[in-house]
């Protein structure tokens, strides 16, 4: 009961603390999002390259990478997580808005905001239990099933930062939805990502 409290305490601190300096905070979030990215987009370049060396060397040479497959699996945490607030604030997750999209414009704002009410409390709930699970990795050294070893807890510390900065995101948005003329649109908001013709 008491680690509920405490959290609870950081994260009503953490929410009066963004709300209050949310317009200083957007752009530094921003920021921290398109560098998180554009790792993110370094690492699936190097994973590609990675898997073509090893599919050479295992079918040209007869020598695999040993724990080839761990490694690119221990990498896709770092893909997806890294993105992740990245691709909300670009409204680039899949969403079923058909129905919300014709209701009147006070009822639809108010989907919007429970929306990201909803979202934000499960990916903060998940942020934090992602910690404690990544925490609990680094504590008893988790290792990959299969030699050779390799530790789990770097791509599994991933996940709960990818998940804290789509919370902070997610808050940001429903600040902006609640609070419009506070926080005025970003340029890119509201647009959806351009798919290639």
């Amino acid at each position: 009961m008491t680690e509920v409290m405490i959290v609870a305490l950081v994260i009503l601190t953490l929410l009066v603390g963004i709300a209050l300096l949310a317009a200083r905070i957007d752009p530094w979030a921003t920021k921290l999002e398109e560098f998180l990215t554009f790792i993110s987009t370094g690492v699936i370049l190097a994973v590609m390259l990675f898997v073509c060396a090893e599919v050479m060397l295992r079918y040209v040479f007869n020598s695999p990478i040993p724990g080839h497959l761990e490694i690119a699996e221990l990498f896709v945490p770092v893909i997806v997580f890294l993105a992740i607030a990245y691709t909300q604030s670009q409204n680039g997750h899949v969403g079923m808005t058909l129905v919300v999209d014709n209701l009147p414009p006070k009822t639809k704002r108010f989907f919007e905001i429970s929306a990201f009410a909803v979202s934000m409390i499960t990916y903060g709930i998940l942020a934090y239990f992602s910690g404690k699970h990544a925490y609990r990795g680094w504590l008893y050294d988790g290792v990959t099933m299969s030699p050779p070893y390799f530790p789990t807890w770097p791509a599994a510390m991933v996940v709960p930062l990818g998940m804290f900065l789509c919370t902070v995101r997610l808050y940001l948005q429903m600040l902006r939805e609640l609070f419009p003329h506070r926080f005025p649109p970003r340029p890119t908001e509201g647009k959806e990502i351009a798919s290639a013709d």
